[in-house]
């Protein structure tokens, strides 16, 4: 079955100062790459995008980089019907994925057949 990678997931995998989160984000990720059931949007790698150089000051080419690997994830092409939080639920199930990994959004909520799990909870 397929998972959903929501940008704060992304962003802790190559934060250094988020402590144990970093490692829990790397496997998750190279996990998921391993077994080809890793998803993210466009709206991810955006957002993983811009935060990557603003926030982990990141420069382009590295930022690039990451997103070249991200790439490997089968990736849902983001409309205008899907907004806000609604982008990450509504790209995790038409992805078909039954799991939405994010800090952000409330940990055990069900939005039809997505699940939201914390994997830092």
């Amino acid at each position: 079955m397929s998972v959903f990678f929501d940008t704060n997931i992304t962003l802790n995998a190559d934060d250094a100062d988020a402590g144990a989160r970093t490692g829990i984000a790397r496997e998750l990720l190279r996990r998921s790459m391993t077994e080809r059931t890793g998803v993210v949007s466009t709206q991810v790698l955006q957002a993983f995008y811009v935060n990557a150089r603003k926030k982990l000051q990141l420069d382009g080419a590295a930022a690039r980089a990451r997103i070249a690997v991200y790439l490997g994830f089968d990736v849902v092409m983001v409309t205008p019907a899907l907004v806000l939080d609604a982008l990450a639920i509504r790209a995790a199930e038409h992805a078909g994925c039954d799991t939405l990994f994010s800090e952000e959004l409330q940990a055990g909520r069900r939005f039809g057949p997505v699940r939201v799990v914390n994997p830092f909870a």
